[in-house]
């Protein structure tokens, strides 16, 4: 059955993340689709995250892992991580977020049956100790380059990318918007980004992860706007009023 599927390349930084990382590989080991490689690159932990994933290296050939030379971010970390992918298919999942043992067989079949190059779908938010917040993040419907500008609501753990349609992926350096910025390039181009519509994946939200800090987010959004993708002033305000309205809007 494996030789039949398209491979999928799951990439997933790693930092400091010994409370979580066994779970989120344990989420990619219970996949009812099996061809797969989880990528993962370790962004120079001071705790004992390294050892951990080495276990499971110990037990599971299709884990890749090396650990970096010096520390780069996230950006530096996904595209190490994306350099030694061999998949046609690409998939995100961070070292503390959970995937349903339904997601990848689900979403390729999505991808292969609609001819996209882009997919995403719902995902739950949890706690840090893993029990539910009571809180869906709904689909947006189909996004094309312009409306995720103004919502930037698509989850990178829910997101499924065809190599064969969009070319080699490499994160632009962009703190942490830099999965915002890739996804931006690749709408640019002309793709759009396709819905699922159900929950694949499990969002844990952290009081001390990057994302949390929602005035950096909110600084580096407008970054992506002004100096990754040269919008107008003014364009750029009415983006980021957007933005931010359907960012509260989601927590809401």
């Amino acid at each position: 059955m494996m030789e039949t599927q398209p491979l999928v390349s799951v990439i997933m930084p790693s930092y400091n993340a010994e409370r979580f990382v066994a779970e989120s590989i344990e989420s990619v080991l219970h996949q009812t689709y099996q061809n797969w490689e989880i990528v993962i690159t370790d962004d120079c932990s001071t705790d004992p995250t390294p050892q951990i994933v080495q276990s499971y290296c110990d037990k599971e050939p299709r884990i890749n892992f090396v650990v970096a030379e010096q520390h780069s971010g996230i950006a530096g970390t996904r595209n190490q991580c994306l350099a030694r992918a061999k998949g046609r298919f690409v998939a995100f999942l961070d070292n503390d977020d959970l995937w349903h043992p339904e997601k990848l067989e689900r979403q390729v079949r999505f991808m292969l049956d609609n001819h996209c190059a882009f997919s995403y779908s719902e995902y739950e938010l949890i706690k840090e100790d893993g029990s539910p917040k009571g809180k869906i993040i709904k689909t947006a419907g189909i996004v094309n380059y312009d409306k995720y500008l103004k919502n930037t609501i698509i989850g990178s753990g829910t997101i499924m990318l065809d190599t064969e349609k969009t070319g080699p992926l490499t994160m632009p350096f962009n703190a942490t918007s830099d999965d915002m910025a890739l996804w931006c390039k690749i709408l640019k181009d002309g793709h759009c980004a396709y819905p699922i519509q159900e929950v694949l994946m499990k969002y844990r939200v952290r009081s001390n992860s990057a994302s949390a800090n929602k005035w950096k987010a909110a600084r580096d959004v407008w970054k992506v706007y002004r100096n990754q993708e040269g919008l107008p002033f003014f364009r750029s305000v009415g983006c980021f009023v957007c933005y931010a309205f359907n960012a509260v809007k989601k927590r809401l």
